[in-house]
Order: structure tokens, then sequence, then C-alpha cells
């Protein structure tokens, strides 16, 4: 268990700012994470790494020369807000783009998606690259879908060194999926994690048995089986990660491998030592050649007793970046180039974001989607016990709160916005951040990327005409798609927000926006109701896909209220 700390709620927050205090050569705290001490000198790519906490020394243990230059912290297994990442961001980023790399977690996917969505908006170039290196979590064939676990290290080390080196950000983008592609981790688990302040584990493996397939957030294996010796253990991890090993060939991979042996919190080195021991013997009965390899805690899960194996399987250029050499608070190799490195000015703070100039017309705009979202707001906290009680059936009960919460940010920033004298584009960007960050989860992620794509269509300089409207909510159901990775058929919000955004263009005759809107709506509303005949197959719901059946899915439903209040709206 957690014994020391203050309140749970503070527990990651407590720890940065501990962190930070303990390593304030190499880290800064910024709101929602930490960067380096130093400026990125002007146009290297940023490496912003990051995730939940209760990982440590992932992900802010990896900040410094070599490696990240900066790092967002979410909560105990929770993704970081979007508005952390953008912080972070805009702390580390000094004119050479930014890549994104975390996990690859629905949370991380959609909130440093979000993220990326407002700072490309700004002109920042933004590249992403979720790690997917959890074999047991997918097959091969879609390995870029699986989780990421302690493959992040490798994965995250190669591409700052390649950055390091001089690589810019297409280049390093290229090396960072290389990377990925080339590494897979395997693990089990003993016994569950138990979060600050809570009495049980999040799961506990039966007595003589092991979690096969672990995840790092607390999710038990996907299989268990009779505990095993080391040997047997090691021999377990390898196989599953050998039947994945590439072809050797000239001028590529040649059978050279970095690993990392990973202790998840309660294994402890001795014992990892005694699984190596058979790990290394193993590789070389097969003619393989360990480089560099690692053997401790990388990327833990708070006290989860277990341990994981990742292997990348190196060419030339992937092993120069896996052996040069780092600086970070948790992970040091070699010795750093003498470079000078300039101090950092001024942190970015939010009360940087100053309300850009804008012109009457687009004020009054603004004051139009303020009054719209407050009757978003309206409809969300009437139809909240409706829409909970809908995601209970088959998720967690929360999607009513969620939109209620998410929608009352997004009216109370929009409204403050328009107040400093905001124009459209500006009230629609907060008003996003805002949902986000109220809402959280899914749903808080897709509409906070919806507003933040519909701002991006409209201007502070000039107002928005029924063909400017149109096109903005047509960007903004597409953000949604991209972002959150669904298509029809999944029983999701995709499932009303295609229909309405097909209706729409359809009904757009060029000058009557209001009629096209409210009858789009319509069409929205007939299409989430014919959700209840869905089986879900994407998110939580797919767990429980066939106790859906029957109940309209509650993102879509909601989507069509709102769409069907715009409307009104628009019409008076």
């Amino acid at each position: 268990m957690t014994y020391l700390f203050n309140s749970p709620s503070d527990f990651a927050e407590e720890a940065v700012r501990g962190l930070a205090a303990a390593h304030p050569d190499h880290v800064t705290p910024v709101r929602g994470g930490v960067v380096r001490p130093t400026e990125t000198p002007e146009g290297q790519p940023a490496l912003v790494i990051g995730g939940g906490s209760g990982h440590y020394p992932a992900f802010a243990g990896w900040v410094g020369p070599g490696m990240g230059h900066g790092a967002p912290c979410g909560n105990v297994f929770a993704s970081p807000s979007a508005s952390q990442v953008y912080s972070v961001v805009r702390n580390a980023e000094n004119g050479g783009g930014v890549l994104l790399g975390f996990g690859n977690y629905a949370g991380d996917v959609l909130h440093f998606g979000l993220a990326a969505e407002k700072l490309r908006h700004e002109g920042i170039d933004v590249r992403i690259v979720p790690v997917s290196d959890d074999v047991m979590s997918n097959d091969v064939e879609h390995s870029r879908d699986r989780r990421g676990i302690a493959g992040d290290l490798p994965v995250f080390k190669i591409v700052g060194a390649a950055i390091e080196a001089g690589a810019d950000l297409d280049e390093a983008e290229r090396i960072a999926w290389k990377a990925n592609d080339a590494t897979r981790s395997f693990g089990v688990a003993f016994d569950g994690c138990t979060l600050p302040g809570a009495e049980e584990a999040l799961f506990h493996v039966p007595e003589a048995s092991m979690g096969v397939g672990l995840g790092i957030h607390g999710e038990p294996g996907v299989r268990e089986e009779p505990i095993a010796g080391a040997s047997e253990i090691a021999d377990l991890l390898l196989d599953g990660i050998l039947e994945e090993e590439p072809a050797r060939r000239d001028g590529g991979y040649r059978g050279r491998v970095a690993v990392i042996l990973n202790g998840l919190g309660t294994v402890k080195y001795e014992e990892l030592f005694v699984v190596y021991g058979r790990v290394a013997e193993r590789l070389a009965e097969r003619g393989l050649t360990a480089v560099r390899p690692e053997v401790g805690e990388f990327v833990t899960s708070l006290d989860m007793a277990g341990l994981s194996l990742t292997l990348v399987f190196l060419d030339e250029e992937l092993e120069e970046h896996w052996l040069a050499p780092v600086d970070t608070p948790a992970f040091h190799r070699g010795m750093m180039p003498e470079v000078e490195r300039a101090p950092r000015g001024r942190l970015w703070t939010a009360e940087d974001a100053r309300i850009p100039e804008a012109s009457d017309d687009s004020r009054r705009c603004a004051e139009r989607i303020a009054g719209a979202l407050e009757g978003f707001e309206r409809v969300c906290a009437e139809r909240e016990e409706e829409l909970g009680r809908l995601d209970a059936v088959a998720g967690d009960g929360d999607h009513g709160q969620g939109m209620a919460y998410g929608s009352r940010g997004a009216a109370r920033a929009a409204r403050r916005a328009v107040e400093q004298g905001a124009g459209a584009r500006t009230a629609l960007l907060l008003a996003g951040e805002a949902w986000s960050e109220a809402a959280g989860g899914t749903s808080g992620a897709l509409w906070g990327a919806a507003l933040t794509a519909a701002g991006g269509a409209l201007s502070d300089a000039e107002g928005a005409d029924g063909r400017r409207t149109v096109e903005a909510l047509g960007d903004a159901v597409e953000a949604v798609m991209r972002l959150g990775g669904a298509k029809p058929g999944d029983k999701t919000m995709v499932d009303a927000a295609v229909p309405f955004r097909d209706a729409l263009a359809e009904r757009f005759d060029g000058e009557d926006a209001a009629a096209a809107v409210a009858a789009a709506a319509r069409t929205a509303r007939e299409a989430a109701e014919r959700t209840s005949e869905i089986r879900a197959s994407l998110g939580r719901s797919r767990v429980l896909g066939e106790r859906s059946v029957g109940t309209p899915d509650p993102g879509a439903l909601s989507f069509s209220l709102l769409m069907e209040e715009l409307g009104r709206q628009l019409g008076e």
C-alpha cells in the first residue's frame, strides 16, 4: 500500500513538486508538470512526454538533455488534461515544433490530441507518437493499437538522443515511429497496486497464481496461470516477445537487442537479477546480443507486484541513439557533451494567454456563442439524470454528470471571454479548453475538441455568416472523428454527429443556416434513437456490448439534444 501521503487528492501534485525540489538542475515545475530549467535551443524540436502519475520514473524522471524537454503529469493513473499538456508545451517549445509522446491509452490519446488541436490553431507544428509495445493487448497486425507499457523508455530515449544529435521535427517523428515499431514488451503480475488512501488493492491475483499480460494502470492480466519459478517466467516473457522477432538482414536488424527488465514497484532488484540471468542465457542460445541491458524500476505502477520484459530489435541507427548519453533525474548514461544551455527566462503561465483584439462583428458573434453555450448548459442540467441512467446500462454512468460539468465550464468560460472583449474564435477556443478541463473523461475531450475545431474555423477579425457557421460545425464533427477514432456503427457520439454533418451539408442552401441546422438536428435525433439497435464496440461499453442493445447511446443522444438547442437559438 501507499503509506506516505497528506491528502490523496494532492498526492500527484505534491510528488511532482518534491521531485522538482530534489532535482533543480534537471527540472523546473510549471502548471501541469515539469520542464528543463534551461531554454530549449531555438529551432530544436521539443520532446514532451507524459501520462498519469504513479509510474515514476516515468515520466517526469526522464526530462533532461538527451531525452524529454518537458512532462505533463496527470493524477494517479489518469491522463494529464489538455490544458496541462498545453501549458507544458508552451514552456518547452521554442520554434522547432513539438513531438508528443505517451503510452497508447484512450485518455492520453484524447487529451494530448485535444492539446495538439489548440496548439496547431496557434501555428505550432505538433506531431504525436503513442507508444504501443504490449504484445498481449492486440495482435501483430494491429501493433500500433496496443497499449504502451515499459516500451516508453527506449522509444523516448532513442528519439531524445536523435533530437540532441540535430534531428528536425520530421526526422524525430520518423525515428520515434521506427523505435516504437521495433519495441515489444510482455509482463506478469502477482498482486495489484493500492491507490493513496485506499484500503484495498485495485485487484488481487488468486493465491499461487499470476496475471499474465498486465497493464500499468492497475489492470490485472489478460489471463491467470499458476505461479512459476524465475526461469519459467523469464522463458514465458521472452518466448512471447520473440514470436515477433523480425528477420535478420544486412543493413537492418542483425540480432542485436536493447533489453529492459522492469520492476513494477514491489518486485525488487535481486529478484529481477535472478530473472535476468535466465534472460541473458536464453538470448545467447538464440544468437542474440544484448546491447546495454537495463535492469531495475523504469515504469512502475505504485506498489504493484509484477515485472515486464522489453526488447528493441535494433538496427545501426536505433542502436546509436540507444547508446547515446542522457542526463535526467532518473536515467543517466555516459557523459553529455559540453553544450552551452541558456538559463530559462520567465515561465509561461495562463495569464499570458491574453485576449486578442477583435472586431465588433466578431465580438457580437462571440456574444451569440456564449448564449448558445448557456443553452447547452441548461439542456445538460435538465437531462443529466437521464443521460447518466442510459450510460449506466453498459458504461460507468457518468455521462450525464460529465456533460453537465463540461457545458457549465464552457458556458462560464465563454461568458468571461465576452466580458473581456473576445471575438468568436477566442471565445470558442477558451470554451473548448474549459469543457475538457471541467468534464474530464472521453466526452470532455471530444466536446473540447469540437469547440476548439469550430473556433479554428472562425475569426476574431470578422463575424460568421451562414456559410462559416456550417463550415465550423463540419470541422467540429471532423475533429471528434479524428480524435476519438470512432466510425458510424461503433455506437458512439459519431453515430449522430456524422448524419448531422451530412444532412447539414445537403440542406444548407447558402442562405438559411438556422433552418439547415434545425433539420440536421432532427436527423441526428433519429440516428441517435437508432443506436439502440447497435451493440457497443468501442470504449468502456464494448466490454458489456450485448447489454447495450435496446438502449440508445448516451453520447449520440446528448449530441442530438445540443444540436436541437443550437438550431432553436439560431432560429431566434
